[in-house]
């Protein structure tokens, strides 16, 4: 107690030290821990084991999983990407009206004031065999039969994907591209620079920190999902969360936590490869 009354700056970030030590590290501790133990059909059993790591890391069936994984947040992040900067980009730099600018804003957050589940759910009248798309297709004749892979599919997961966390990548970005001084835009187009050129040369760049703090939201996000796979997939791929949550569903909770730590690792490897070309305290 001497020592925090001699010592305010201590005193005022013990309570949220308190609250991480609380809320997040003991949590992964015990994660941990768990994920060392052995266990049977009935119960747990405390021991120091690394069966559950050498069953995580050598089994063919966790590799296509984190393969798939991949390849959702891979995908997921670039079309994201592609669609936050274009929308942000509209939005700080055509709209001239601040009160414009905030209604628009608000337009775009609105889908997201509903449920997840309600969202995803709402693809499938649309996508699927005799869903609207399909049936409106036919009507005009551009396919004979109906699309399959439309729901159901790789392709319904990214799309649902997209549709749940683009928001996250226009927020950060839009946030940058309103500090960003626009008699930067009008020394690029006088120096003779086009649209493409002051975008990918002055834009972007000023835009590092918006577009690393959303690839960041988007990446962990598709990484630990696994509702929108099992619904979207109609249990026909298989991600990492999915695994982890089969794995609790049948009270193999050491295996749980050994897949969920492997995942923590792999996000964290992610992240500091992506903190490597961009410094957020720099760039904020």
């Amino acid at each position: 107690m001497r020592f925090l009354t001699a010592n305010p700056s201590y005193l005022q970030v013990t309570p949220l030290a308190l609250v991480i030590l609380l809320f997040l590290l003991f949590p992964v501790a015990t994660i941990v821990i768990v994920s060392f133990w052995d266990y049977n059909a009935y119960q747990l059993l405390p021991d120091f084991i690394f069966e559950n790591y050498e069953f995580l890391l050598t089994s063919s069936v966790t590799l296509s999983a984190y393969l798939k994984t991949f390849f959702f947040a891979i995908s997921t992040w670039v079309i994201t990407l592609t669609l936050g900067f274009t929308v942000a980009y509209y939005l700080a730099f055509y709209i001239r009206s601040p009160l414009l600018q905030g209604v628009l804003f608000v337009l775009c957050t609105v889908p997201f004031l509903t449920s997840n589940i309600i969202r995803m759910i709402s693809w499938i009248p649309l996508l699927g065999r005799n869903g609207l798309v399909n049936s409106t297709l036919q009507e005009i004749n551009l396919i004979d039969a109906p699309i399959e892979w439309l729901l159901y599919s790789d392709f319904a997961v990214v799309l649902a994907f997209v549709h749940l966390y683009t928001l996250f990548m226009v927020v950060p970005i839009f946030n940058s591209m309103m500090r960003i001084d626009r008699n930067l835009i009008e020394a690029s187009i006088d120096a003779g620079a086009n649209a493409f050129q002051t975008i990918f040369q002055v834009v972007v760049p000023l835009c590092k920190s918006g577009i690393a703090i959303g690839s960041i939201f988007v990446v962990t996000l598709v990484m630990g999902d696994f509702i929108t796979v099992s619904l979207m997939s109609g249990g026909l791929s298989a991600s990492v969360g999915v695994l982890i949550r089969n794995e609790i569903s049948l009270l193999q909770y050491p295996a749980a936590a050994a897949g969920a730590v492997v995942l923590l690792i792999t996000v964290l490897i992610m992240l500091s490869i992506m903190f490597r070309f961009i410094n957020i305290k720099k760039e904020l």
